[in-house]
Protein backbone atom coordinates (compact mmCIF):
# COMPACT_ATOMS: atom_id res chain seq x y z
CA UNK A 1 0.00 0.00 0.00
CA UNK A 2 2.89 2.28 -0.87
CA UNK A 3 4.10 1.89 2.74
CA UNK A 4 1.13 3.94 3.97
CA UNK A 5 -0.40 2.62 7.17
CA UNK A 6 -4.10 3.36 7.42
CA UNK A 7 -7.00 3.06 9.80
CA UNK A 8 -9.68 1.11 7.94
CA UNK A 9 -13.33 0.53 8.76
CA UNK A 10 -16.50 -0.48 6.97
CA UNK A 11 -18.69 2.01 8.78
CA UNK A 12 -22.19 1.30 7.48
CA UNK A 13 -24.31 -0.43 4.86
CA UNK A 14 -27.00 1.09 2.66
CA UNK A 15 -29.66 -0.44 0.42
CA UNK A 16 -29.83 0.99 -3.11
CA UNK A 17 -31.76 0.39 -6.31
CA UNK A 18 -30.32 0.67 -9.81
CA UNK A 19 -29.86 -1.03 -13.15
CA UNK A 20 -27.43 -3.89 -13.61
CA UNK A 21 -25.24 -4.82 -16.61
CA UNK A 22 -28.24 -6.12 -18.59
CA UNK A 23 -30.31 -3.00 -17.85
CA UNK A 24 -32.56 -4.77 -15.33
CA UNK A 25 -33.69 -3.04 -12.15
CA UNK A 26 -32.17 -4.58 -9.02
CA UNK A 27 -31.84 -3.87 -5.31
CA UNK A 28 -28.40 -4.24 -3.77
CA UNK A 29 -26.37 -3.26 -0.72
CA UNK A 30 -23.34 -0.96 -0.69
CA UNK A 31 -20.80 -0.59 2.13
CA UNK A 32 -19.07 2.60 3.26
CA UNK A 33 -15.29 2.21 3.55
CA UNK A 34 -13.61 4.87 5.69
CA UNK A 35 -9.83 5.34 5.88
CA UNK A 36 -7.43 7.70 7.62
CA UNK A 37 -3.59 7.70 7.55
CA UNK A 38 -2.15 6.39 10.82
CA UNK A 39 0.86 8.72 10.59
CA UNK A 40 -1.37 11.79 10.66
CA UNK A 41 -3.01 10.68 13.88
CA UNK A 42 0.35 10.02 15.55
CA UNK A 43 1.58 13.48 14.55
CA UNK A 44 -1.31 15.13 16.34
CA UNK A 45 -3.27 16.14 13.23
CA UNK A 46 -6.79 14.93 12.62
CA UNK A 47 -7.46 14.86 8.86
CA UNK A 48 -10.93 14.19 7.54
CA UNK A 49 -11.81 10.60 6.82
CA UNK A 50 -11.62 9.47 3.22
CA UNK A 51 -14.73 7.49 2.34
CA UNK A 52 -16.25 5.66 -0.61
CA UNK A 53 -18.97 3.09 -1.26
CA UNK A 54 -18.29 -0.41 -2.54
CA UNK A 55 -20.58 -3.29 -3.51
CA UNK A 56 -19.91 -6.85 -2.39
CA UNK A 57 -19.12 -7.78 -6.01
CA UNK A 58 -16.24 -5.27 -5.96
CA UNK A 59 -14.80 -6.97 -2.88
CA UNK A 60 -14.98 -10.23 -4.87
CA UNK A 61 -13.08 -8.63 -7.76
CA UNK A 62 -10.37 -7.45 -5.36
CA UNK A 63 -9.99 -10.90 -3.80
CA UNK A 64 -9.87 -12.62 -7.21
CA UNK A 65 -7.16 -10.17 -8.27
CA UNK A 66 -5.13 -10.97 -5.14
CA UNK A 67 -5.54 -14.71 -5.74
CA UNK A 68 -4.20 -14.41 -9.30
CA UNK A 69 -1.43 -11.92 -8.52
CA UNK A 70 -0.16 -13.68 -5.38
CA UNK A 71 -0.75 -17.42 -5.98
CA UNK A 72 1.66 -18.24 -3.13
CA UNK A 73 -0.31 -16.23 -0.54
CA UNK A 74 -3.10 -17.47 1.69
CA UNK A 75 -5.56 -14.71 0.80
CA UNK A 76 -8.10 -13.91 3.57
CA UNK A 77 -11.67 -15.09 2.83
CA UNK A 78 -14.75 -12.94 2.31
CA UNK A 79 -17.91 -13.39 4.38
CA UNK A 80 -20.70 -15.35 2.69
CA UNK A 81 -22.47 -13.56 -0.15
CA UNK A 82 -25.91 -14.74 0.91
CA UNK A 83 -27.44 -16.43 3.93
CA UNK A 84 -27.04 -20.09 3.06
CA UNK A 85 -28.70 -23.25 4.33
CA UNK A 86 -30.30 -21.90 7.50
CA UNK A 87 -33.19 -24.08 8.76
CA UNK A 88 -34.11 -22.60 12.09
CA UNK A 89 -34.40 -19.09 13.56
CA UNK A 90 -32.07 -17.37 11.06
CA UNK A 91 -33.41 -15.41 8.08
CA UNK A 92 -32.30 -16.35 4.54
CA UNK A 93 -33.12 -12.85 3.23
CA UNK A 94 -30.01 -11.12 1.83
CA UNK A 95 -31.51 -7.77 2.80
CA UNK A 96 -32.24 -8.87 6.36
CA UNK A 97 -30.64 -6.24 8.67
CA UNK A 98 -28.97 -8.85 10.89
CA UNK A 99 -27.41 -10.61 7.89
CA UNK A 100 -26.26 -7.30 6.32
CA UNK A 101 -24.66 -6.32 9.64
CA UNK A 102 -22.83 -9.65 9.92
CA UNK A 103 -21.57 -9.24 6.37
CA UNK A 104 -20.46 -5.63 7.08
CA UNK A 105 -18.36 -6.88 9.99
CA UNK A 106 -16.96 -9.68 7.81
CA UNK A 107 -15.99 -7.28 5.01
CA UNK A 108 -14.23 -4.99 7.48
CA UNK A 109 -12.35 -7.99 8.88
CA UNK A 110 -11.33 -8.98 5.33
CA UNK A 111 -9.85 -5.51 4.66
CA UNK A 112 -8.05 -5.45 8.00
CA UNK A 113 -6.52 -8.87 7.40
CA UNK A 114 -5.32 -7.88 3.93
CA UNK A 115 -3.92 -4.64 5.38
CA UNK A 116 -2.00 -6.60 8.02
CA UNK A 117 -0.56 -9.08 5.49
CA UNK A 118 3.17 -8.48 4.89
CA UNK A 119 2.81 -8.74 1.08
CA UNK A 120 -0.81 -8.03 0.18
CA UNK A 121 -0.85 -4.80 2.19
CA UNK A 122 1.66 -3.18 -0.19
CA UNK A 123 -0.35 -3.86 -3.33
CA UNK A 124 -1.22 -0.73 -5.30
CA UNK A 125 -4.62 -2.01 -6.43
CA UNK A 126 -5.58 -2.67 -2.80
CA UNK A 127 -4.60 0.92 -1.94
CA UNK A 128 -6.69 2.26 -4.84
CA UNK A 129 -9.62 0.07 -3.75
CA UNK A 130 -9.59 1.89 -0.41
CA UNK A 131 -9.02 5.41 -1.70
CA UNK A 132 -10.30 5.88 -5.28
CA UNK A 133 -13.86 5.17 -6.34
CA UNK A 134 -12.89 5.11 -10.04
CA UNK A 135 -9.98 2.71 -9.71
CA UNK A 136 -8.62 0.07 -12.12
CA UNK A 137 -10.56 -2.59 -10.24
CA UNK A 138 -13.28 -3.14 -12.86
CA UNK A 139 -10.65 -3.79 -15.52
CA UNK A 140 -8.93 -6.52 -13.51
CA UNK A 141 -10.86 -9.36 -15.09
CA UNK A 142 -9.70 -8.29 -18.55
CA UNK A 143 -6.13 -7.77 -17.32
CA UNK A 144 -5.69 -11.46 -16.57
CA UNK A 145 -7.79 -12.85 -19.39
CA UNK A 146 -5.75 -15.23 -21.49
CA UNK A 147 -5.71 -14.79 -25.27
CA UNK A 148 -6.06 -18.48 -26.11
CA UNK A 149 -8.07 -20.12 -23.30
CA UNK A 150 -8.33 -23.90 -23.18
CA UNK A 151 -11.96 -24.68 -24.02
CA UNK A 152 -12.02 -27.70 -21.70
CA UNK A 153 -11.01 -25.65 -18.66
CA UNK A 154 -13.43 -22.86 -19.57
CA UNK A 155 -16.25 -25.42 -19.70
CA UNK A 156 -15.05 -27.00 -16.44
CA UNK A 157 -15.03 -23.60 -14.72
CA UNK A 158 -18.61 -23.06 -15.90
CA UNK A 159 -19.51 -26.56 -14.67
CA UNK A 160 -18.06 -25.69 -11.24
CA UNK A 161 -20.27 -22.58 -11.11
CA UNK A 162 -23.34 -24.60 -12.09
CA UNK A 163 -22.55 -27.39 -9.61
CA UNK A 164 -22.22 -24.91 -6.78
CA UNK A 165 -25.46 -23.20 -7.78
CA UNK A 166 -27.41 -26.48 -7.92
CA UNK A 167 -26.07 -27.76 -4.59
CA UNK A 168 -26.78 -24.36 -2.99
CA UNK A 169 -30.40 -24.56 -4.16
CA UNK A 170 -30.66 -28.15 -2.89
CA UNK A 171 -29.32 -27.15 0.51
CA UNK A 172 -31.74 -24.22 0.75
CA UNK A 173 -34.69 -26.51 -0.07
CA UNK A 174 -33.43 -29.02 2.52
CA UNK A 175 -33.19 -26.24 5.11
CA UNK A 176 -36.81 -25.23 4.49
CA UNK A 177 -37.93 -28.89 4.66
CA UNK A 178 -36.03 -29.39 7.94
CA UNK A 179 -37.68 -26.28 9.36
CA UNK A 180 -41.12 -27.62 8.49
CA UNK A 181 -40.20 -31.05 9.86
CA UNK A 182 -39.15 -29.44 13.14
CA UNK A 183 -42.56 -27.76 13.32
CA UNK A 184 -44.40 -31.01 12.64
CA UNK A 185 -42.58 -32.84 15.42
CA UNK A 186 -43.20 -30.02 17.89
CA UNK A 187 -46.90 -30.08 17.04
CA UNK A 188 -46.91 -33.74 18.07
CA UNK A 189 -45.37 -32.65 21.36
CA UNK A 190 -48.39 -30.39 21.83
CA UNK A 191 -50.67 -33.34 21.08
CA UNK A 192 -48.88 -35.33 23.77
CA UNK A 193 -49.32 -32.56 26.34
CA UNK A 194 -53.01 -32.09 25.52
CA UNK A 195 -53.77 -35.83 25.63
CA UNK A 196 -51.93 -36.19 28.96
CA UNK A 197 -53.84 -33.24 30.48
CA UNK A 198 -57.09 -34.58 29.07
CA UNK A 199 -56.46 -38.03 30.56
CA UNK A 200 -56.40 -36.48 34.04
CA UNK A 201 -60.09 -35.51 33.85
CA UNK A 202 -61.40 -38.66 32.16
CA UNK A 203 -62.09 -41.89 34.03
CA UNK A 204 -62.98 -44.36 31.30
CA UNK A 205 -60.89 -42.72 28.53
CA UNK A 206 -57.95 -41.73 30.75
CA UNK A 207 -55.64 -44.71 30.12
CA UNK A 208 -56.12 -44.58 26.35
CA UNK A 209 -55.53 -40.83 26.18
CA UNK A 210 -52.43 -41.10 28.36
CA UNK A 211 -50.98 -43.92 26.21
CA UNK A 212 -51.65 -41.93 23.02
CA UNK A 213 -49.97 -38.93 24.63
CA UNK A 214 -46.89 -41.01 25.43
CA UNK A 215 -46.63 -42.08 21.78
CA UNK A 216 -46.84 -38.44 20.70
CA UNK A 217 -44.24 -37.34 23.26
CA UNK A 218 -41.80 -40.05 22.17
CA UNK A 219 -42.31 -39.07 18.51
CA UNK A 220 -41.74 -35.37 19.25
CA UNK A 221 -38.62 -36.13 21.32
CA UNK A 222 -37.03 -38.01 18.41
CA UNK A 223 -36.80 -34.83 16.30
CA UNK A 224 -33.33 -33.96 17.64
CA UNK A 225 -31.87 -37.28 16.45
CA UNK A 226 -33.62 -36.91 13.09
CA UNK A 227 -32.31 -33.38 12.54
CA UNK A 228 -28.83 -34.45 13.57
CA UNK A 229 -29.01 -37.14 10.87
CA UNK A 230 -30.35 -34.49 8.47
CA UNK A 231 -27.29 -32.34 9.18
CA UNK A 232 -25.05 -35.31 8.37
CA UNK A 233 -26.48 -35.46 4.85
CA UNK A 234 -26.29 -31.67 4.58
CA UNK A 235 -22.59 -31.85 5.45
CA UNK A 236 -22.05 -34.34 2.63
CA UNK A 237 -23.65 -31.88 0.19
CA UNK A 238 -21.68 -28.96 1.63
CA UNK A 239 -18.46 -30.88 1.03
CA UNK A 240 -19.21 -30.87 -2.69
CA UNK A 241 -20.24 -27.24 -2.50
CA UNK A 242 -16.66 -26.52 -1.42
CA UNK A 243 -15.32 -29.05 -3.93
CA UNK A 244 -16.96 -26.94 -6.65
CA UNK A 245 -14.90 -23.98 -5.47
CA UNK A 246 -11.77 -26.15 -5.48
CA UNK A 247 -12.59 -27.16 -9.05
CA UNK A 248 -12.79 -23.51 -10.10
CA UNK A 249 -9.49 -22.86 -8.31
CA UNK A 250 -7.78 -25.49 -10.50
CA UNK A 251 -9.20 -23.73 -13.57
CA UNK A 252 -7.93 -20.37 -12.29
CA UNK A 253 -4.46 -21.87 -11.75
CA UNK A 254 -4.52 -23.11 -15.34
CA UNK A 255 -5.45 -19.61 -16.51
CA UNK A 256 -2.51 -18.21 -14.55
CA UNK A 257 -0.14 -20.82 -16.05
CA UNK A 258 -1.44 -20.01 -19.54
CA UNK A 259 -1.17 -16.28 -18.84
CA UNK A 260 2.45 -16.61 -17.75
CA UNK A 261 3.22 -18.58 -20.91
CA UNK A 262 1.61 -15.93 -23.10
CA UNK A 263 3.50 -13.16 -21.28
CA UNK A 264 6.78 -15.05 -21.84
CA UNK A 265 5.97 -15.45 -25.56
CA UNK A 266 5.04 -11.77 -25.81
CA UNK A 267 8.27 -10.71 -24.10
CA UNK A 268 10.33 -12.96 -26.40
CA UNK A 269 8.60 -11.54 -29.49
CA UNK A 270 9.33 -8.02 -28.28
CA UNK A 271 13.01 -8.83 -27.74
CA UNK A 272 13.31 -10.32 -31.22
CA UNK A 273 11.70 -7.22 -32.71
CA UNK A 274 14.17 -5.03 -30.83
CA UNK A 275 17.02 -7.15 -32.19
CA UNK A 276 15.74 -6.77 -35.76
CA UNK A 277 15.29 -3.02 -35.35
CA UNK A 278 18.77 -2.66 -33.89
CA UNK A 279 20.36 -4.78 -36.62
CA UNK A 280 18.62 -2.98 -39.51
CA UNK A 281 18.41 0.47 -37.96
CA UNK A 282 14.66 0.55 -38.74
CA UNK A 283 12.25 1.53 -35.95
CA UNK A 284 8.84 0.04 -36.75
CA UNK A 285 6.90 1.57 -33.90
CA UNK A 286 7.10 4.85 -32.02
CA UNK A 287 9.41 4.56 -29.04
CA UNK A 288 11.48 6.71 -26.72
CA UNK A 289 14.55 5.04 -28.22
CA UNK A 290 13.60 6.18 -31.72
CA UNK A 291 12.88 9.73 -30.58
CA UNK A 292 16.17 9.87 -28.68
CA UNK A 293 18.07 8.75 -31.79
CA UNK A 294 16.54 11.57 -33.81
CA UNK A 295 17.38 14.16 -31.17
CA UNK A 296 20.87 13.05 -30.21
CA UNK A 297 22.06 11.05 -33.17
CA UNK A 298 22.49 7.38 -33.90
CA UNK A 299 24.32 4.97 -31.61
CA UNK A 300 27.92 4.11 -32.36
CA UNK A 301 28.64 0.67 -33.89
CA UNK A 302 30.24 -0.38 -30.63
CA UNK A 303 27.10 0.59 -28.64
CA UNK A 304 24.87 -1.20 -31.13
CA UNK A 305 27.06 -4.30 -31.00
CA UNK A 306 26.96 -4.35 -27.19
CA UNK A 307 23.18 -4.01 -27.19
CA UNK A 308 22.82 -6.71 -29.83
CA UNK A 309 24.95 -9.04 -27.75
CA UNK A 310 22.84 -8.33 -24.66
CA UNK A 311 19.63 -8.90 -26.64
CA UNK A 312 20.95 -12.20 -27.99
CA UNK A 313 21.55 -13.35 -24.43
CA UNK A 314 18.09 -12.19 -23.35
CA UNK A 315 16.49 -13.94 -26.35
CA UNK A 316 18.25 -17.19 -25.51
CA UNK A 317 17.01 -16.90 -21.94
CA UNK A 318 13.53 -15.99 -23.21
CA UNK A 319 13.39 -18.99 -25.52
CA UNK A 320 14.40 -21.23 -22.65
CA UNK A 321 11.75 -19.64 -20.46
CA UNK A 322 9.04 -20.14 -23.12
CA UNK A 323 10.12 -23.76 -23.43
CA UNK A 324 9.88 -24.19 -19.66
CA UNK A 325 6.49 -22.43 -19.51
CA UNK A 326 5.19 -24.64 -22.32
CA UNK A 327 6.35 -27.75 -20.47
CA UNK A 328 4.81 -26.50 -17.21
CA UNK A 329 1.51 -25.74 -18.95
CA UNK A 330 1.42 -29.13 -20.69
CA UNK A 331 2.26 -30.96 -17.48
CA UNK A 332 -0.36 -28.99 -15.54
CA UNK A 333 -3.06 -29.78 -18.12
CA UNK A 334 -2.14 -33.46 -18.15
CA UNK A 335 -2.05 -33.82 -14.35
CA UNK A 336 -5.07 -31.61 -13.70
CA UNK A 337 -7.27 -33.36 -16.22
CA UNK A 338 -6.46 -36.79 -14.78
CA UNK A 339 -7.44 -35.54 -11.32
CA UNK A 340 -10.56 -33.80 -12.61
CA UNK A 341 -11.74 -37.06 -14.18
CA UNK A 342 -11.01 -38.84 -10.89
CA UNK A 343 -12.99 -36.17 -9.01
CA UNK A 344 -15.99 -36.50 -11.33
CA UNK A 345 -16.17 -40.28 -10.76
CA UNK A 346 -15.86 -39.76 -7.01
CA UNK A 347 -18.54 -37.04 -7.06
CA UNK A 348 -21.02 -39.17 -9.02
CA UNK A 349 -20.58 -42.10 -6.63
CA UNK A 350 -20.71 -40.06 -3.41
CA UNK A 351 -23.69 -37.88 -4.33
CA UNK A 352 -25.67 -40.84 -5.67
CA UNK A 353 -25.11 -42.77 -2.42
CA UNK A 354 -25.89 -39.71 -0.30
CA UNK A 355 -29.16 -38.93 -2.10
CA UNK A 356 -30.30 -42.56 -1.96
CA UNK A 357 -29.58 -42.69 1.77
CA UNK A 358 -31.42 -39.40 2.28
CA UNK A 359 -34.46 -40.73 0.41
CA UNK A 360 -34.44 -43.92 2.53
CA UNK A 361 -34.25 -41.81 5.70
CA UNK A 362 -37.25 -39.71 4.59
CA UNK A 363 -39.28 -42.85 3.82
CA UNK A 364 -38.35 -44.25 7.24
CA UNK A 365 -39.50 -41.04 8.96
CA UNK A 366 -42.83 -41.13 7.12
CA UNK A 367 -43.38 -44.76 8.13
CA UNK A 368 -42.57 -43.84 11.72
CA UNK A 369 -45.14 -41.06 11.66
CA UNK A 370 -47.80 -43.41 10.27
CA UNK A 371 -46.93 -45.95 12.96
CA UNK A 372 -47.37 -43.34 15.70
CA UNK A 373 -50.89 -42.57 14.54
CA UNK A 374 -51.70 -46.27 14.14
CA UNK A 375 -50.59 -46.79 17.75
CA UNK A 376 -52.70 -43.81 18.81
CA UNK A 377 -55.65 -45.29 16.91
CA UNK A 378 -55.31 -48.56 18.86
CA UNK A 379 -55.21 -46.58 22.11
CA UNK A 380 -58.39 -44.73 21.14
CA UNK A 381 -60.11 -48.00 20.17
CA UNK A 382 -59.45 -49.41 23.66
CA UNK A 383 -61.21 -46.52 25.36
Amino acid sequence: MEDKKMEISVAEAEKRTGKNAVNMQETYTVYLIETRPVDAASEGTNPALDSLWRRYSEFELLRNYLLVTYPFAVVPPLPEKRAEFVWHKLSADNMDPDFVERRRVGLENFLLRVASHPVLSSDKIFYLFLTEADSRLKALNATFRVKNPDKRFAEMKHYGDELQSVISQLLRVRARAADRLYGVYKVHGNYGRVFSEWSAIEKEMGDGLQSAGHHMDAYAASVDDILEEEEHYADQLKEYLFYADALRTVCRKHELTQYELEMAVQDLTSKKQQREELATGTIRTFSLKGMTSKLFGQETPEQREAKLKMLETQIEEGEEQVKERNAECDEFVKSAWVDIERFKEQKDHDLRESLISYAIMQISMCKKGIQVWNNAKECFNKM
